[in-house]
């Protein structure tokens, strides 16, 4: 596919967003086209110190920042604000993702910029939402994960609550950000009008949980699990997930672990049987699982097309001879990290290499491009570049 066939192609955004969340939604935007220009501090949005740093980048700032453009600039300049402002009144998306009040003190908030630009699709990110007691206070993935409930679904043997080691709240947020910024857009192109769309942290991660709260209201914290035997199990060289609920699959797990016994007890019959007796069943399964290596257990799994999937660590997923055929994963050189993984978008062609698209920038990278597009003077760029309100940089220093 080529950049002019992607859906957004012609459309221009103003990420002012910062982290995970709200760029994650304004490289989607990127991706499908739209013309995506990062406003970001002198110092560089804070997610480019999420962990390790290389150079300008860190893994989570290259991951959720591809194809977009970078103008770094002082917002406590009157200079750098009215260049942001000018930028936003020709907009066709702004993101942001400041506290509820912050842009309001710049100018720089939805009710303000309506009045100039009143088609606007403008997309507001917070941790809790525009209102409520909690409104104001900082928040971030870990926060939310507590607070949601989602660390309880996700507790240990022991019931200890254990953290999901990804940002998952922070990327789903910026998927149902885009889905919503999207949908608005549509609306635009058919019926006119712009909307401010308000996306919270803590919204979308109830919204993933809606059936998992569902069921905590109506059977408490220990429901009924999907199935059993469902589960991970260690084997004798690692870990394997295996789902063997059916009926028929379970009769024939219980017959390749050589434990027809099982399949015959009364006593875990029927699915109902199983959940029942659970602690009755799962010991044997567990001990003869052991002793199978992965390879042979998968091959043995896989003759009865029972679920299953070996607990691979993300080398293990690079080298899985299916993700390798399908191509999702793509392996491009960066100019601080050398070579890296570059995942597939659902539902879009794999990045190409070289293509800008495939790239985050560097802090400042594109603001002189952008300056000259707003008719700025060479001699004016130099002055503004002089003078702190906005600051350039290149690859050569990524």
């Amino acid at each position: 596919m080529h950049d002019n066939d992607l859906a957004f192609t012609g459309l221009k955004v103003v990420d002012l967003s910062q982290g995970v969340a709200g760029p994650h939604c304004g490289m989607l935007l990127a991706q499908h086209g739209a013309d995506v220009i990062k406003i970001e501090p002198t110092t560089g949005d804070w997610g480019r110190a999420i962990g390790r740093q290389f150079g300008d980048f860190s893994a989570y700032n290259v991951a959720f920042n591809r194809g977009k453009r970078s103008l770094s600039v002082d917002l406590k300049s009157e200079l750098g604000l009215q260049t942001v402002r000018t930028l936003m009144q020709q907009a066709d998306v702004v993101v942001e993702n400041y506290r509820p009040g912050v842009l309001a003190r710049f100018g720089l908030d939805h009710a303000t910029l309506v009045q100039q630009n009143p088609n606007v699709v403008f997309v507001s990110v917070t941790g809790f939402g525009q209102t409520g007691p909690k409104s104001k206070l900082p928040a971030t993935d870990s926060i939310l994960q507590s607070f949601s409930g989602l660390m309880s679904a996700n507790h240990d043997a022991a019931g200890t609550p254990q953290r999901v080691g990804v940002l998952v709240i922070d990327v789903v947020t910026g998927l149902y950000a885009f889905q919503a910024a999207s949908a608005a857009l549509y609306k635009r192109a058919t019926r006119g009008g712009g909307k401010h769309i308000c996306v919270s942290l803590m919204e979308s991660i109830g919204a993933v949980q809606a059936a998992k709260m569902v069921e905590f209201h109506l059977e408490g914290a220990a429901g009924q699990k999907p199935g059993v035997p469902v589960g991970t199990f260690a084997t004798a060289d690692g870990f394997m997930t295996i789902n063997a609920r059916r009926d028929s699959h379970y009769v024939a797990l219980c017959e390749l672990l050589s434990l027809p016994e099982l399949a015959a007890d009364a006593r875990f019959k029927a699915p109902a049987d199983r959940a029942a007796n659970e602690d009755a069943l799962m010991p044997p399964l567990v001990e003869s699982i052991r002793a199978w290596s992965n390879a042979d257990l998968s091959a043995a799994l896989m003759k009865h097309d029972i679920l299953h999937a070996t607990v691979n660590d993300y080398a293990g997923y690079f080298a899985d001879d299916h993700v390798l055929e399908t191509g999702v994963v793509s392996w491009m050189e960066h100019p601080s990290m050398g070579e890296i993984p570059v995942h597939n978008i659902p539902g879009l062609d794999k990045p190409r290499a070289g293509s800008a698209l495939a790239m985050s920038p560097v802090i400042g990278q594109h603001s002189v491009e952008v300056l000259r597009e707003l008719d700025w003077t060479q001699d004016a760029i130099d002055a503004a570049l002089a003078s702190g309100a906005i600051t350039a940089g290149s690859l050569e220093r990524a």
